[in-house]
């Protein structure tokens, strides 16, 4: 003997009738086509040779009218066999204690019954309480259920909303176990996702509609344009007309099995209200034969049930006995084809539910043909012990005909999966459930969540994917920054530092770039930095190479001049082979100062330090030596002094090579030791990489300029000396002169050097270069050749010798 509890009436209902609209349906007519589904599951395991031979199924099914109370009360009636309490579709040979009761429909009525027999081990199979709370053993050790629970539910309808990027919801929920377990799950996790809950507002049919007003009211003030709910279809009834009346539309709702692919909903939605709602429902399902065994519920009129008889009433609109009543309404006859009607109850919008209440009824069967020891008859004589059925249904996994698992987990729960169901608003009003995706919670995490059919979500009546964000997405090249006592969803964007980045919305930090980079100016990703060096192609570099190549022309025509009167006594008497030798080194000063104009490298690194190094000594000996002759040539002209075998030509050519000699090994040793290499300088500047050349040794480089100055301090000593000599014979005042502008720039050059940055630290050098090149190319030759050229007349040995032995003594 079976029991079923389901709530064919409802005991909230306050409608008022207006007369502007069609009179409500029976309330929950859906019980109805669920008490039908286990009828129709009982008589064909009675009909079957296979399952239970020679068993028949009994049933004894009670109304609670909606209510947690009676529930307990008729569970307990039919645990005791009184037929009395409530009323039933079909009257039973025999008063007999049930063995499993089949119900309740919704999650608190259940956990009641289910507390209330718990301690009696007498099975409850519901086909649609959710409620995770029944999953707990400890409380409800006697209660199984062929749907899903909404733990399952609750992480898909997280997953879910995360998935299309809605981060700041409202939440709506039924006040009783259903919605409260349900909700506290749902949030429990989004807030893992994070997702942020704007507000949480519970409700029950039965509040006052104060409280329904405070709800809209809520709604309306609130940024979140999504709302969750966990929701009964009679919740709905309720909620639905006030949403209505106020026009509460705009807003994306996303719902669990209990309503979503309600078609009465649907209907009731004439406003629009629900357009484009999404949500879980139980997968598609069929049942064979079960359409037509609930169409033809014609036999049950013999029964003389009260409940069929109202129920026949409220599909056709019609009464029965109409002469005594003495109302104006259509007379029923009993043999109105429902075939021919489109109603609630010919909707099969419900199968999936039907064939919870179907499997439900089966595992039953197959536990007690496993008990029963059935093969081709059954042990008559077996005493059924409801401890004995429950540890049979735990254990149960068949197979149904239409190719279904049923089987259920330690927690009596049967395996998570659930459809995803999208409203799609047609023509004439008509709402279609299209299917847009799966959720298998037997799956790896990662592949659960299946949405599909993208392209039909929302695409019909310029229905738009909503957007719900506490504040809009930071942008690429921002970061997010908490609002002091906001949830996480609510944020600040805030714009990357200089060198840093971030390439993805609503990044959370930014992203240093790599030394070689630098972030651009949205910050949204890095690009490599500008490389600075002196080029040949900027006006700096066009100019000092201009300057370098001009300065070694002139230096090559002073030389072509001097050649061409290279036995003119100006000439002669200047000591020509040093004359020679010292523009030779100045052409090779102005030549050095291109080796540092360009990308450096390794060799051009090497070169330009030591190179002009080699060639400033040069030129500075050969000026030292000038200086020296000069002295050399006063002394000789004294009597008695013989100074001219001191300082001969040969001595001259020695000193020179001596002077050169001591700076080629300074900078061999310094080659060797450490030489200079090309570095990147990224301290410098922040977005700019400075390409230049590490001194590698600085004492190298450092005993380098301190050889040439230690030279041309002593060459400016011995001119310094020399300068009241004779002005026609020798060149001390110009050699002076020369060496004055030498030191000059070269002490300005090391404060210059140290504080230019990059390039420009470059650019001083060689300015330093061409500047002290150029004092001595002027100071020294630009006179002579100005006597050459335009005064030959004053290029004779006798205007050179004559007045200047006549001043010497």
């Amino acid at each position: 003997m079976l029991g079923g509890i389901f709530s064919f009436h409802s005991s909230w209902k306050n409608n008022k009738d207006n007369y502007d609209k069609k009179p409500l349906q029976l309330q929950c007519t859906r019980d109805f086509q669920f008490a039908q589904a286990m009828l129709f599951a009982i008589e064909e395991i009675n009909n079957s040779t296979d399952l239970l031979p020679g068993i028949t199924l009994g049933y004894k099914m009670y109304d609670t009218c909606g209510s947690i109370a009676r529930s307990v009360s008729v569970a307990l009636a039919l645990l005791n066999g009184n037929e009395n309490e409530a009323s039933h579709l079909k009257a039973c040979t025999r008063p007999a204690q049930v063995q499993v009761i089949m119900g309740e429909t919704s999650s608190s009525p259940t956990a009641a019954i289910a507390t209330a027999i718990g301690p009696l081990h007498i099975p409850i199979i519901s086909h649609f309480a959710t409620c995770a709370c029944l999953s707990d053993k400890t409380k409800y050790p006697s209660f199984l259920r062929t749907i899903p629970s909404d733990y399952y539910q609750s992480r898909a309808l997280a997953q879910l909303v995360k998935y299309f990027g809605w981060t700041w919801i409202g939440a709506v929920r039924t006040n009783d176990d259903y919605g409260n377990n349900g909700m506290s799950t749902f949030i429990a996790i989004a807030q893992q996702l994070g997702i942020c809950v704007e507000y949480s507002i519970s409700f029950f049919r039965t509040d006052p509609s104060e409280k329904i007003r405070n709800i809209i009211e809520i709604i309306k003030t609130s940024t979140s344009k999504v709302i969750v709910t966990f929701l009964s279809n009679m919740d709905w009834d309720v909620l639905l007309h006030e949403f209505s009346i106020n026009n509460l539309t705009g807003y994306q709702w996303v719902g669990t099995e209990g309503w979503i692919s309600d078609s009465q909903i649907a209907a009731m939605d004439k406003n629009h209200i629900l357009d484009g709602a999404i949500g879980l429902s139980i997968p598609k399902a069929h049942v064979g034969g079960l359409r037509e065994f609930m169409l033809n519920v014609k036999p049950l009129n013999s029964s003389n049930s009260v409940l069929f008889r109202e129920f026949w009433e409220a599909l056709f609109s019609c009464k029965f006995n109409l002469s005594n009543s003495g109302e104006i309404h259509k007379e029923c006859t009993g043999d109105e084809d429902l075939t021919g009607v489109e109603n609630s109850f010919t909707d099969m919008s419900l199968m999936p539910i039907f064939n919870n209440v179907y499997k439900g009824v089966y595992a039953v069967a197959h536990a007690l043909h496993k008990i029963l020891n059935c093969n081709k008859t059954c042990g008559m004589y077996v005493q059924l012990d409801p401890l004995k059925i429950l540890q049979h249904l735990q254990r149960i996994h068949f197979k149904t005909k239409e190719g279904d698992h049923v089987y259920f987990n330690a927690n009596g729960d049967p395996p998570a999966k659930y459809e995803i169901i999208n409203w799609q608003p047609r023509e004439k009003g008509i709402v279609e459930f299209v299917s847009v995706g799966i959720y298998d919670a037997s799956l790896p995490e990662e592949k659960q969540l299946d949405v599909r059919n993208m392209s039909v979500i929302w695409a019909k009546n310029s229905l738009q994917v909503p957007v719900s964000l506490c504040n809009e997405k930071c942008p690429h090249g921002t970061r997010k920054v908490l609002q002091k006592g906001k949830p996480i969803c609510c944020y600040h964007c805030v714009r990357c530092p200089e060198g840093e980045m971030s390439n993805n919305t609503d990044s959370i930090t930014c992203f240093k770039c790599f030394p070689e980079f630098w972030s651009n100016e949205g910050r949204d990703t890095c690009i490599k930095k500008e490389e600075l060096f002196l080029s040949y192609e900027e006006i700096m570099g066009t100019l000092l190479t201009t300057t370098s190549l001009f300065g070694t022309c002139i230096t090559a025509v002073i030389a072509t001049i001097f050649f061409r009167h290279r036995k003119s006594p100006l000439v002669r008497a200047n000591n020509s082979e040093l004359s020679f030798l010292l523009l030779l080194s100045l052409a090779l000063c102005f030549l050095c100062s291109l080796t540092f104009i360009g990308q450096p490298s390794q060799w051009s690194c090497m070169l330009r330090h030591t190179a002009f190094g080699i060639a400033f000594v040069l030129c500075i000996s050969c000026v030292l030596g000038k200086t020296i002759v000069v002295l050399m040539a006063f002394k000789a002209t004294m009597p008695g002094r013989n100074v001219k075998k001191w300082f001969g030509p040969t001595q001259q050519r020695v000193s020179v090579l001596g002077f050169t000699f001591i700076q080629i090994v300074i900078c061999i040793l310094w080659l060797t030791i450490s030489p200079p290499f090309p570095i990147k300088n990224f301290k410098e500047f922040k977005d700019k990489i400075v390409l230049e050349c590490d001194l590698g040794s600085t004492i190298g480089f450092w005993s380098v300029l301190g050889y040439i100055g230690l030279l041309a301090m002593l060459c400016f000593i011995f001119a310094f000396l020399a300068r009241k000599l004779p002005d026609n014979f020798n060149e001390a005042k110009l050699i002076t002169f020369s060496m004055l502008i030498f030191c000059s720039v070269w002490i300005t050059f090391i404060p210059a050097y140290v504080s230019s940055p990059g390039k420009f630290s470059v650019a001083v050098e060689i300015f330093a270069i061409l500047a002290s090149s150029f004092g001595l190319l002027i100071c020294i030759f630009i006179p002579k050749c100005y006597i050459i050229l335009l005064k030959p007349e004053k290029n004779t040995k006798k205007n050179i010798m004559g007045k200047g032995l006549q001043k010497s003594f």
